[in-house]
């Protein structure tokens, strides 16, 4: 129902004995729901006994039941929600994937769930194929999962360390083995990744403090863990019965976390960098009347993205702020495709305007990005056949002119409106009667980040991985063309 940015997938695992870990992890998925609705997963395992994984397309509330968490019994597991940057939105492709190898004359057993991007997928694949080793799906993170599972070294954690500067792109991962949980974080960290404690559980005679870790901090208030620290870029973190160890592996690259997870991605009450999102969201707000005021009555939201902003900018200019529509909140709950008849009202199955609150005002409306620009075509449209009299659209990010190559899914260059154009055309376009973006100094202000240590790609087109534009597309590793929303995948290359 959104042009805008698509999520993009959520990672957990824990290691608790004496917690009821599947459960844990089910809470801590659905708190990450946000990062990923096309599918979820968790994979479990008592320590020294065999991976069981159940995954399933689907939200977190559909795949999993009560017999599903009891059957995933253990004393570790690890979870992940996800949304399609590399490879269709297939059963085939869910996650946590699993696989078992033979190594030094032993198997080696893993399930890993992966955020991110790989931009030498399609290199690594072939590499793979030619030593023999299958796929049965056509998504990157199974590469991942393929490269440790038959890599030689004793020591997971020094396949890990090994392969990781191979990987090219963004990835926050977890992995488990038989006896431990392991988490890292590509080396210029794009993907966020947090680190919680868990208080000693009931049933565990140790009494030990426990550790887990999630894309986003909120995974961990949901399940009363505490937030303790981000897993530093190029860091892997293991949790077993020591309690938490971590190794460092060297590199050079500076740091370039998201910009995008401060502005959308992240839910607001999840800290990263040391910051409230929600805070920083309104300072975004505030930013963006000092940049752009005009003169206006009311200020509303596009629910819910726009919600912090709108709040901040309501407060810097003074202007009372109230809801100019109502959001059905069900909508992503339905796969039944609105017929004909339905599909006129368009955006109406999410948003309905409040004319009584409309009619007659100069409004001030607040989202957070634009991207192809058909919603806000509509949404603009909406308010003024409820009787506005002026539209203002304030967004609190820049003009999105470049795609994202991390594992996150923003169109091509040519899809975006604001490719080619001033931002005055962009208002023609959308029919508004002003548009300001957010200028980029004014999101760093906004979450008190210097440029240096992050990344803003998809506005400034200042990728920090060199050769990122030879990124592979999102059916690079399947046959047949390419498709935008493409549902029914095509033949993957290999089959186990």
């Amino acid at each position: 129902m959104r042009d805008g940015p698509r999520d993009e997938c959520g990672v957990f695992g824990l290691y608790a004995p004496g917690h009821d870990v599947s459960r844990l992890s089910y809470f801590a998925l659905y708190a990450l729901q946000h990062r990923g609705q096309e599918s979820a997963g968790i994979a479990a395992a008592d320590r020294g006994g065999h991976i069981m994984t159940r995954r399933e397309l689907g939200l977190v509330s559909q795949v999993f039941g009560e017999n599903d968490l009891r059957t995933l019994a253990g004393e570790l597991a690890i979870g992940h929600v996800r949304y399609s940057t590399t490879g269709s939105n297939a059963w085939e492709n869910s996650q946590p994937v699993q696989r078992s190898e033979g190594t030094h004359g032993s198997t080696r057993e893993l399930a890993l769930a992966h955020n991110g991007n790989l931009i030498n997928a399609v290199a690594l694949h072939e590499e793979l194929l030619a030593r023999g080793v299958t796929f049965s799906s056509t998504s990157d993170s199974e590469i991942v999962a393929a490269l440790i599972a038959t890599h030689p070294a004793a020591s997971i954690e020094d396949a890990i360390a090994d392969i990781l500067p191979r990987l090219r792109g963004a990835f926050s991962i977890v992995l488990m083995t038989r006896d431990r949980v392991i988490a890292f974080r590509d080396p210029h960290g794009l993907r966020p990744l947090a680190l919680g404690v868990l208080e000693p559980g009931s049933d565990d005679p140790t009494g030990e403090t426990r550790y887990c870790v999630a894309s986003e901090s909120c995974a961990f208030d949901i399940i009363g863990a505490r937030f303790l620290r981000d897993v530093a870029p190029g860091e892997i973190v293991t949790l077993d019965e020591r309690g938490l160890s971590s190794r460092q592996v060297p590199t050079s690259v500076r740091p370039a976390l998201c910009v995008f997870e401060y502005i959308y991605f992240a839910r607001p009450d999840s800290r990263m960098n040391g910051h409230v999102l929600q805070v920083a969201r309104g300072r975004m707000g505030e930013i963006l009347w000092r940049e752009a005021p005009v003169q206006a009555d009311l200020v509303i939201a596009v629910p819910d993205s726009g919600n912090a902003a709108a709040r901040g900018l309501a407060r810097a200019a003074g202007l009372p702020q109230d809801d100019g529509f109502v959001k059905n909140r069900y909508v992503a709950r339905t796969f039944i495709q609105p017929g004909q008849e339905l599909r006129r009202h368009g955006l109406r199955l999410k948003f309905n305007p409040l004319p009584e609150v409309i009619a007659g005002k100069r409004l001030v409306v607040v989202d957070d990005s634009i991207v192809r620009g058909n919603t806000t075509r509509q949404i603009v449209q909406m308010l003024r056949d409820s009787g506005a009299a002026e539209v203002h659209m304030r967004i609190s990010a820049p003009p999105i002119v470049h795609p994202c190559h991390y594992g996150i899914d923003m169109s091509t260059r040519e899809e975006m409106i604001a490719h080619g154009r001033t931002t005055a055309q962009v208002a023609a376009e959308l029919g508004c009667d002003t548009l300001h973006y957010l200028s980029l100094d004014g999101v760093y202000e906004a979450i008190q980040g210097e440029r240096a240590t992050h990344c803003d790609a998809c506005f400034s087109g200042r990728y920090p991985l060199e050769r990122t534009s030879e990124a592979n597309g999102k059916y690079a590793l399947e046959d047949g063309p390419e498709q935008e929303g493409q549902d029914t995948p095509p033949l993957p290359l290999v089959r186990a």
